[in-house]
């Protein structure tokens, strides 16, 4: 057979490193599923096909596995339709900074402009959610093209794309080689006289706080050693949760809407914060003065609060070069009151309960989100569903170092649990990857537990199902409303999941919840736990204003509160005694 341009881009993913693509065959694609084919699976040293059920979920999937592995990952569409439904997942991915490649299929390229069946315009329709979005209009662009887009998913960190117009993929290939790829991303160093600067800052402020996001990923070591020099308490952000909570005796939660315990009250209470690696998009929860910032995206520096200094470097770099520079502090005073903040904080969460969750029905989510926690392996993965089931994941899964918690934290799109689970578990066979999938989400993509059973994955579905979108339910509370349009039929997703052919359990009684989370993770294969949940437990964060108050006030007198987070509390009490008096 004559070798095609699609061949060609099969070279270079595989050149790259690729393994397998998510996405649906179809017409515009074929010359490209179809060199896929001939080249044999990643076992031959070719490259997998992983049938999904719809595109969108198919850049879930794509995006978690880069998340988790950080290396490139690939979705597939085909035209029109195809590609409208790759744009939710494609943009999820970009925000999350996921290197992910992007393969949108195109009408026949003489046919573009005319109002042909499916035409779109891929370029127009992606640009926003890419670093790079090219059509490629003749073979002997395509390896080229693929290589600038490969290059700027992985050193940009986040989404490429490219157009690529079926007629175009079955021409002839050129065969051109494909060379070395650059697969890093890189590492810009801070200027010395900022550095400099920097240390003066830190020199003239007595009490010093440190908010610290996803872009200390690989500075872990050197925020804590900050932290420790500076006596310094240290919050974080949902998504650096993972890497800064555990082993951490400057920790003092999280700030935000889902946020608890000290974290608020430092940055305010702070005569200087360092806010490093984070773009932290609340900025009422921030202290809008004293701030200095540190981020390798110089766009990031000053958009969310004002700043005494922005510094546009890696954090790891930036520290490194910093710490030589300061005197180390042995003033536990602010540290010591910010951590005994943090424990009582937590305490009155704990304080909260009306009786023991065990014995309450319907199930509180929080009960279920602490069995899942105290029953998963060391090294799990957990795919969390925007909405009420972020809340659950923040203050109830404890990170250790092995695990991770993935989600679509910038773009908050419902329904992504359920196809990241899927890209975490082709990408890392051999962990237990696990779903905390709200009732609204797994709705919206229910297909995808074709998916999982087409693939023989041993996902562990979890539905908190309170025949609610909970989230939504509170934000309207919140605003004075009463809720509307927020509350739907009870589903049995158990039933639903079983035709499917998976193990299936559904809990109504708490006492059997603890067995019954034992017997989903144990079970070899895909499975799912549908929990009927009550939809009147609270998501309150760390720091309600008064308004927020007068509004809920206004729209439920009285509503039963929530809350908890028994092993960050014993964290919080080892912290605070590490530190003398």
């Amino acid at each position: 057979m004559t070798r095609t341009a699609a061949d060609d881009l099969v070279d270079v993913l595989v050149n790259a490193g690729v393994r397998r693509i998510y996405g649906l065959v179809g017409d515009s694609l074929n010359a490209f599923s179809d060199a896929v084919r001939r080249r044999g699976g990643a076992a031959a040293g070719g490259i997998d096909w992983v049938h999904v059920h719809n595109e969108e979920a198919a850049a879930f999937a794509a995006s978690a596995e880069a998340q988790l592995t950080g290396r490139l990952a690939v979705c597939a569409g085909s035209c029109g339709p195809g590609n409208t439904h790759l744009v939710q997942g494609v943009m999820d991915a970009h925000r999350s900074g996921a290197p992910v490649l992007v393969l949108a299929s195109h009408i026949a390229s003489r046919q573009i402009g005319s109002g042909y069946f499916q035409e779109t315009d891929p370029k127009a329709l992606f640009r926003q959610t890419a670093h790079y979005c090219e059509e490629v209009q003749r073979p002997d662009q395509l390896v080229r093209a693929s290589r600038l887009a490969i290059q700027n998913a992985l050193g940009k960190r986040g989404a490429a794309v490219l157009v690529l117009p079926g007629d175009v993929l079955a021409d002839d290939g050129t065969g051109e080689e494909v060379g070395d790829l650059v697969r890093g991303r890189p590492v810009p160093a801070p200027d010395p006289e900022e550095v400099s600067e920097l240390a003066g800052h830190i020199a003239g402020a007595h009490k010093i706080a440190i908010f610290a996001g996803i872009g200390c990923a690989e500075a872990r070591d050197e925020v804590l050693a900050l932290a420790e020099h500076l006596r310094a308490p240290i919050g974080h952000t949902l998504r650096g949760k993972d890497l800064l909570q555990h082993d951490n005796p400057f920790d003092v939660g999280m700030t935000g809407l889902l946020g608890y315990g000290a974290c608020y009250r430092a940055l305010h209470d702070a005569d200087l914060v360092l806010m490093l690696g984070t773009d932290f998009p609340y900025d009422d929860f921030l202290p809008g003065a004293r701030t200095v910032q540190v981020d390798v995206d110089p766009a990031r520096l000053g958009r969310r609060t004002p700043l005494v200094q922005g510094i546009a470097a890696d954090v790891g770099a930036t520290l490194r070069a910093l710490l030589p520079l300061l005197d180390r502090r042995t003033d536990d005073g602010f540290l010591h009151d910010m951590l005994h903040r943090h424990e009582r904080g937590i305490a009155r969460s704990i304080e909260t309960y009306t009786g023991d969750h065990g014995q309450r029905s319907p199930i509180h989510p929080e009960y279920l989100a602490r069995i899942l926690d105290e029953t998963a392996d060391e090294d799990a993965v957990f795919t969390v569903d925007t909405g009420m089931c972020c809340t659950w994941a923040a203050r109830y899964l404890t990170p250790n170092g092995r695990r991770r918690i993935l989600g679509s934290f910038v773009h908050g799109s419902m329904a992504n649990a359920l196809p990241m689970a899927i890209g975490a578990q082709v990408a890392a066979p051999g962990r237990q990857v696990v779903s905390l999938s709200g009732d609204g989400g797994i709705a919206m993509l229910l297909g995808e537990l074709l998916t999982v059973k087409t693939h023989r994955l041993p996902v562990k579905v979890v539905v908190f199902n309170n025949s609610s979108l909970g989230m939504v339910r509170l934000e309207m509370m919140v605003a004075g409303d009463p809720p509307f349009e927020t509350d739907h039929d009870e589903v049995d997703y158990a039933a639903i999941a079983a035709a499917a052919g998976f193990h299936t359990r559904r809990v109504t009684d708490p006492a059997e919840l603890r067995a019954a989370v034992a017997e989903l993770l144990a079970h070899d294969g895909p499975a799912l736990l549908d929990v009927v949940t009550t939809p009147d437990a609270l998501e309150v964060p760390s720091h309600v204003t008064l308004e927020e108050a007068r509004g809920f006030a206004l729209s439920l007198g009285k509503t039963v509160l929530s809350g908890g987070i028994g092993k960050v509390y014993e964290l919080a009490r080892q912290n605070l005694r590490n530190i003398p008096l």
